[in-house]
């Protein structure tokens, strides 16, 4: 594979993430061409008029859109963010029911206009509905994925160098598993630069106790800002932007996103984070990834909390 020119990048729904994805598209320049779908024709066209107005300021993209699917013809990558909203105390697999109905309408409508596309899914439960994407599409897996734990891994980096005093960059570490309630951080394998986290000692060694803390806190970040704000959305805007431009530049970038697993540590038929190869072609699992003990069976849990949210489906 390589870098696809002249790229265009579809976003589905004109909410607050959708719209904060496209935002940070424009300003990352991360496709050439962006387009903006929502049933909601005055207010898709108000984004759009919107954002196009800041374009002398964001580089070569441009932007168009409307309440006409037909707009996503030709994309190289669509991203799904139209759903209902996760509400105040609401868990995200709660939202699984509605979510999964307005995909398996979506997703055909989608594949139809833009047959070689890789779909990447925002809407939450994302893992839930990435096994019902692929399902209703008939894709293989590694095109269709979710961006699952890559925002959460953000959160856990973002803290962890606020701890440690260093740059966010230079923390090394993943949350893989559901997006949600039963994610959790790979300790066994995260570093500071070449230090691993469970040796370094840079002005403090981490304990347990406190690990466990930042553990909690990154899981429970996004109720946080729901509870003060009612939604999420810019850096999830700008964490699908990143993925975007893993596929479109065809990177081969490590990230934990979540596919449809087919045999990794015993796990099949079911979507959870993992870290996986993301590049033109979709998302790859990298199969040798390493779990200490405890990991594995947390692992393992949050797979049966999945398949336990797909049964309620009928899936």
């Amino acid at each position: 594979m390589s870098v696809i020119e002249n790229s265009k990048l579809s976003i589905i729904g004109a909410g607050s993430v959708g719209t904060s994805l496209a935002y940070a598209a424009l300003i990352r320049e991360s496709a050439r061409h962006i387009a903006l779908y929502d049933i909601k024709k005055s207010k898709v066209d108000a984004e759009v008029l919107d954002l196009a107005h800041g374009t002398q300021f964001t580089g070569s993209s441009d932007i168009v859109g409307g309440d006409d699917i037909d707009v996503v013809a030709g994309s190289h990558v669509v991203v799904i963010t139209a759903g209902a909203n996760q509400a105040p105390g609401q868990t995200r697999l709660e939202l699984a029911g509605t979510n999964a109905r307005i995909l398996e309408s979506l997703m055909p409508q989608l594949v139809e206009r833009a047959p070689e596309a890789v779909f990447i899914l925002v809407t939450n439960p994302c893992d839930v509905l990435t096994v019902v994407a692929q399902q209703v599409s008939g894709l293989p897996a590694e095109r269709v994925f979710a961006s699952g734990t890559v925002l959460d891994t953000s959160r856990l980096r973002w803290k962890l160098a606020q701890r440690a005093g260093v740059s966010t960059a230079s923390v090394h570490a993943h949350i893989v598993g559901e997006h949600g309630d039963t994610e959790f951080p790979l300790w066994s394998s995260a570093t500071i630069g070449p230090v691993p986290l469970l040796e370094w000692n840079g002005g403090q060694t981490f304990e347990v106790d406190e690990l466990e803390s930042i553990a909690r806190d990154t899981r429970d970040a996004a109720y946080a800002v729901i509870e003060g704000k009612g939604v999420t959305n810019y850096a999830i805007g700008l964490s699908g932007a990143r993925i975007v431009e893993a596929v479109l530049n065809d990177e081969h970038a490590v990230m934990p996103v979540s596919t449809v697993l087919s045999g990794f540590h015993g796990i099949d038929g079911v979507a959870l984070s993992v870290p996986s190869i993301v590049d033109a072609g979709g998302a790859h699992p990298l199969a040798e990834t390493r779990f200490s003990t405890l990991e594995e069976e947390r692992l393992q849990a949050s797979a049966e909390a999945l398949r336990t949210s797909l049964a309620a489906l009928g899936r």
